[in-house]
């Protein structure tokens, strides 16, 4: 049987925390960040994910684990 093929978007996006969840980076804290606001910086910390999400994330990553 062939391997099957990691989708190359998410796998730029995504990664494993130590305890072996997954977390994606939040849009916004690339550059230009004097002029945007301490709430606006916060919110943009990065996000672990959960349910439903974690599970369309391992359908298209299937060596991520």
């Amino acid at each position: 049987m062939s391997k099957q093929k990691s989708h190359s978007g998410a796998k730029k996006r995504v990664r494993l925390t130590g305890s072996g969840k997954v977390a994606v980076k939040r849009r916004g804290r690339s550059h230009l960040l004097q002029q945007k606001s301490k709430r606006q910086k916060r919110l943009s910390r990065t996000l672990v994910v959960d349910g439903v999400d974690r599970k369309t994330l391992t359908s298209l990553l299937p060596y991520l684990s």
